[in-house]
């Protein structure tokens, strides 16, 4: 008899497979069996087995662009006091905020027991290039690029704690178990790159983001689509390396027995999973040669070097994950995801406006402006989209701790993005006096996502995959093109 533990680990192919065993060859399960392999395994095995997953499929209808770099500021970066120029804000610094502004909104760290006032830029704004984009004294570097970059003033999300609003931000939900944008572009489009993952995650900072791996996660889509973070130390990947007493040929016929019995066991089955296992068995042979020769830049020239400001070639850095996601996009990756900690500016001992934040803009500052810059020098930024930005921004209010912090704020908080087909030199929305709330051209996360998968050619309506009854898709039910963003 079966337990319920064991009922709840059988999948319908399984469980049919159990009974046509003990039932015999004419028995329930071996009908039931039969009749579900004749309508999946067939096709699971054609599209499976004759091809890699992750090849290059046709778009919904011709793209812009074909691959990605998404600079993520985990913690959510002030657009304050680095791109909101509020003169109003400034001047009426310490007063309370009007209550019709607050009410009926919720906020991660304040309510009604806090002292909320408004809290003026310190820093020092000036207008940049022919687009005349407001950038403060935080960011000499992007000032440069201000031309080539869309800033967009009014994005809006729908979660204010980390972890649910990085997953949103990512997923387009804020629950586990949806696939990350990294997943549903690969899956949607594939990869051109055949000896490393279509989706590659690099990070720095001194911890990993809030929400952990399921941001750059495949959810209900074959784990073949997961994001594969790689290390900056040491192998890329832990246990890439080849043991010492195992020669190559050793190695070559281990990946190929077990890819014969993952063969032979798809064929019988038609799961998906066992391609994903032999496609990752495959990869991380071929990885053992592509991935250390990604992460050696000893072959970049000393100008490539100083254009990013990377002083040590060794050394762990955003500057040099910046430089190794041009790298990687010129292998043809298509989707790399860099993630940079601690932009979480409450006011705390370690998370001040005037001392770590501007710590935190000078690590990033020159390195994205010189991958925008490296990029359009090489031909490669009008098809990939670069994009810059965090979970969510700041509040125009000032949050009181040790030292003077903002809150989270999911109402309106500044990107930008670059190259792609998206419009260069442009300021997109603006916001009230006090950077509250759009009051033209707001752009919901869901807008966000649905147009960048436009440029990568592909609909987000029709981009869906069917689990569990129902079809899924990485905008749900929401989401427009912003075609005011495209050149």
């Amino acid at each position: 008899m079966w337990n319920q533990n064991q009922l709840r680990q059988q999948t319908r192919r399984h469980f049919f497979g159990s009974a046509a065993a003990s039932t015999g060859s004419l028995g329930l399960g071996s009908m039931a069996l039969q009749s579900l392999m004749s309508q999946e395994a067939g096709a699971a095995a054609k599209s499976e087995l004759d091809r890699n997953p992750l090849a290059p499929k046709p778009t919904h209808f011709a793209p812009k662009a074909k691959n990605v770099i998404f600079l993520f500021m985990a913690g959510g970066p002030s657009q304050l006091e680095m791109f909101e120029h509020k003169p109003k804000l400034t001047e009426l610094n310490g007063k309370p905020i009007p209550d019709s502004f607050i009410e009926g909104k919720r906020f991660a760290f304040m309510d009604s027991s806090h002292r909320i006032n408004l809290l003026g830029s310190r820093r020092t704004f000036k207008q940049y290039g022919e687009s005349g984009a407001y950038v403060s004294d935080l960011l000499p570097w992007t000032s440069e690029i201000v031309d080539d970059i869309s800033i967009v003033k009014t994005l809006q999300a729908d979660l204010f704690n980390h972890a649910p609003a990085k997953l949103f931000m990512n997923t387009g939900s804020g629950q586990f178990g949806r696939p990350s944008i990294g997943s549903w572009v690969t899956y949607g489009i594939g990869s051109e790159c055949e000896d490393l993952p279509g989706f590659v995650v690099l990070q720095s900072g001194p911890r990993g983001p809030r929400g952990g791996a399921v941001l750059w996660g495949n959810g209900m889509l074959p784990s073949t689509y997961q994001g594969v973070p790689l290390r900056n130390q040491g192998d890329p990947i832990l246990n890439l390396s080849t043991p010492e007493t195992v020669s190559a040929d050793q190695q070559r016929r281990l990946v190929d027995v077990v890819n014969q019995l993952n063969q032979e066991r798809l064929r019988q089955t038609g799961d998906g999973e066992i391609a994903a296992r032999i496609n990752a068995y495959e990869m991380a042979y071929r990885m053992q040669t592509s991935a250390p020769d990604l992460m050696d830049i000893s072959d970049e020239d000393q100008e490539t070097l100083d254009l990013y400001g990377i002083k040590d070639p060794n050394e762990s850095t955003y500057a040099r994950n910046c430089l190794l996601s041009r790298r990687l996009i010129e292998r043809g990756v298509r989707f790399v995801q860099l993630y940079d900690t601690n932009w979480d500016h409450h006011g705390g001992p370690t998370e001040t406006l005037e001392n770590h934040l501007p710590s935190k803009c000078r690590d990033i500052d020159q390195p994205s402006a010189a991958l925008v810059k490296d990029l359009k020098r090489r031909g490669l930024l009008d098809d990939t989209i670069v994009i810059w930005g965090g979970e969510f921004g700041r509040t125009p209010m000032g949050e009181v701790r040790q030292n003077t912090g903002r809150n989270h704020h999911i109402d309106a908080f500044t990107m930008w993005l670059a190259g792609g087909g998206f419009k260069a030199g442009q300021v997109y929305g603006e916001t009230d006096d006090f950077g509250f709330e759009p009051v033209e051209n707001a752009v919901h996360v869901h807008d966000l996502h649905a147009t960048l998968l436009h440029q990568l050619g592909l609909d987000h309506e029709r981009l869906t995959v069917r689990f569990q009854g129902r079809d899924f898709r990485l905008t749900d039910v929401h989401g427009r093109v912003v075609t005011d963003l495209l050149a």
